[in-house]
């Protein structure tokens, strides 16, 4: 999630667990800063860009060893404010406030490698979006009201604040698994096969979701609202470049992104230049991840060092048809 998101989470997971016990502001700064340090770790470069992205999330948000770091992280915080004598409350704030992190962000579809160091699988449900406001101020207007009340009960509206956030979070999920259903219906009635399916949250909404369905040459893309007045599901099928990561299957680059991705990517020659693209996260063709991994020298490929770029588009447009498409328009997507 964004950064705001997480500060806020930090902040009132801080104020609900201490109760007054110390002065809401210093619960909800430290509280604030534990949310926020594990994504510190995209300030490293590992090398390349494949290595930078898909490392992102790794052990900085393992459950296992955030919660190892917890006790000294917490000796900190009490011994900077000089409340020794509540340790055992801020360690278990700090390790809340830690671990709530990566839990969250294995909503989003990026994906969280929790497990280490036991595994290195990403997880990621995919059921909501990397910044969602109907998520983010029930958080800011809890945390706030409880900063601004002169009184040991202001914590109660940073709980309430948690409240309504988890609730939104587990909609969420329930809307997901709801749609998932209607688009393996609509892909069995149309005869497609999908190796993978991935059914996920539009931008900042959970109301309009995005289908890409992958079968072992094609790709296809969909799009249903919660707002639709029928089930059906129209689908818009693209190449994987299924040639192409052939030629390329034995790069340990294109292999990160395969595993990074749990196989929804694609492959296209641009220019020249040999491109993957994780097809989770953006739309066609518009993608957040694209990695050039290879250069045309015909009639071979040669192998380059991994450097990304973002597609752009026109954001008015973007807007305009996300929000009536939300609403219920069968509006053909922004090309």
């Amino acid at each position: 999630m964004d950064s705001l998101t997480h500060l806020a989470l930090g902040s009132a997971i801080g104020i609900v667990v201490m109760r007054g016990r110390t002065a809401p502001w210093k619960a909800a700064l430290v509280g604030a800063a534990c949310n926020t340090l594990p994504d510190l770790d995209i300030f490293m470069n590992h090398g390349d860009a494949v290595s930078n992205v898909t490392m992102h999330r790794g052990d900085s948000h393992a459950l296992f060893w955030l919660t190892l770091i917890s006790p000294a992280v917490a000796l900190v915080a009490a011994s900077l404010f000089r409340d020794l004598a509540q340790y055992r409350r801020w360690w278990l704030m700090v390790w809340l406030a830690l671990i709530a992190h990566p839990l969250l962000d294995a909503f989003t579809i990026y994906g969280t490698q929790i497990a280490r160091p036991f595994t290195d699988k990403p997880y990621g449900i995919g059921s909501i979006f990397i910044i969602d406001p109907l998520y983010t101020l029930p958080l800011i207007i809890g945390v706030i009201v409880a900063l601004s009340l002169r009184n040991t009960k202001g914590w109660r509206w940073a709980a309430g604040g948690l409240f309504f956030s988890t609730l939104y979070l587990a909609v969420g999920v329930l809307i997901q698994s709801h749609v998932t259903r209607l688009a393996q219906d609509a892909l069995h009635a149309q005869g497609v096969n999908a190796d993978h399916l991935l059914v996920t949250p539009t931008a900042f909404n959970s109301v309009l979701w995005r289908i890409v369905a992958v079968t072992p040459d094609r790709y296809l893309e969909g799009f249903h609202s919660i707002l639709d007045r029928d089930r059906n599901i129209a689908f818009d099928s693209h190449p994987r470049g299924t040639q192409l990561y052939d030629a390329m299957r034995d790069n340990l680059s294109v292999a990160r992104v395969v595993w990074w991705t749990h196989g929804l990517f694609k492959v296209a020659e641009r220019n020249g230049r040999i491109v993957v693209t994780d097809l989770r996260m953006g739309q066609e063709p518009y993608y957040s991840f694209n990695f050039v991994v290879g250069q045309r020298q015909s009639p071979s490929i040669v192998a380059v060092t991994p450097t990304a770029f973002r597609e752009q588009h026109g954001l008015r447009e973007g807007v305009s048809w996300l929000w009536r498409r939300m609403l219920g328009e069968k509006l053909a997507p922004p090309r």
